[in-house]
């Protein structure tokens, strides 16, 4: 089983939704931001998830997205595709077209807004992981957006399906991390979630990472994961805590924390458009966030990878 979970090893950027100018989902942009961070030696891509905005993508916009992700770097990276919806037959649909595309593993938030019992839950990723049966299947625990925890029973429950591998734990404490790893007992992959803790996660037992600003300053993140593989742990903390302090400004803006990493990709050459509404566009008052951004992530570089 760990020469299978190897490739789940490292840094996974989440992947953007990348627009045109009309706000449409645009297969070139899309193409173009999957080999700028392909060049980054990062180990694979996050697929559809809530960095991706899937929520506010139709079923046809997220195939769009993953098919031409997999036609520009498809075989030569790791890819993992978020296939939940908020039903299971929508869900079901993703995740037949993940594996006809050929991804690594499949992965799924729990459903939300109706609170449903762990019975239900587990029924909900087990049908999911149905469609895809020779696809790997990774639980997106993130709690305090979707409003249900993972849970040791619910894990323990989810264990029984032999395509699950892994679970990406976007919950704040790094105990979870350890408890996952206990339950799993040497047969998943976890991955830390929170992008302001990957060294403590990685410290409390993930073996990789998988992020919304990763892609943003996917160098900065490949070399804080090799820091702490090194045991260079006190310089690990360094640029986590420099990281850290780049997430937030980049929070600090009036619009979107997306729509300012994807200015700070525009002016890389990189042209993702801007954000689906409800979530709002930078502002004019924002170029000094972005400007103040840029300038903390070339200070790093220099830093960490002279």
């Amino acid at each position: 089983m760990q020469d299978k979970l190897t490739k789940y090893k490292g840094i996974f950027p989440a992947f953007y939704a990348c627009y045109d100018d009309a706000g449409e989902i645009s297969g070139s942009r899309t193409q173009a931001l999957a080999r700028h961070l392909l060049a980054q030696g990062v180990q694979g891509l996050y697929v559809n998830g809530s960095s991706g905005e899937c929520i506010y993508l139709d079923v046809q916009e997220r195939m769009t997205v993953l098919e031409n992700v997999m036609e520009a770097v498809g075989g030569k990276m790791v890819i993992i595709a978020h296939v939940a919806a908020n039903n299971t037959r929508d869900s079901k649909t993703l995740a037949r077209h993940a594996q006809k595309r050929g991804v690594d593993a499949i992965a799924a938030i729990p459903p939300i807004f109706f609170r449903l019992p762990e019975h239900a839950i587990a029924r909900y990723w087990n049908d999911i992981s149905s469609a895809a049966p020779n696809t790997d299947f990774i639980i997106y625990n993130i709690p305090q957006l979707a409003g249900v925890s993972l849970t040791i029973p619910l894990l323990n429950e989810m264990l029984k399906n032999p395509c699950m591998v892994g679970v990406k734990n976007s919950s704040m404490p790094v105990q979870d991390i350890q408890m996952f790893n206990d339950a799993g007992n040497g047969a998943i992959t976890v991955f830390n979630g929170p992008d302001e803790q990957l060294a403590g996660g990685l410290l409390m037992g993930a073996n990789g990472g998988i992020g919304g600003t990763y892609a943003s300053m996917p160098r900065l993140y490949v070399r804080l994961y090799e820091l702490v593989q090194d045991g260079q742990v006190g310089c690990a903390a360094r640029l986590q805590n420099d990281i850290c302090r780049i997430i937030y400004q980049m929070c600090a803006a009036q619009g979107s924390m997306y729509a300012l990493i994807k200015e700070l990709l525009r002016r890389r050459g990189i042209n993702c458009g801007s954000v689906r509404a409800p979530l709002v566009p930078l502002s004019a008052q924002d170029k000094q966030q972005v400007d103040a951004c840029e300038k903390m992530i070339e200070a790093a570089t220099s830093e960490y990878l002279a």
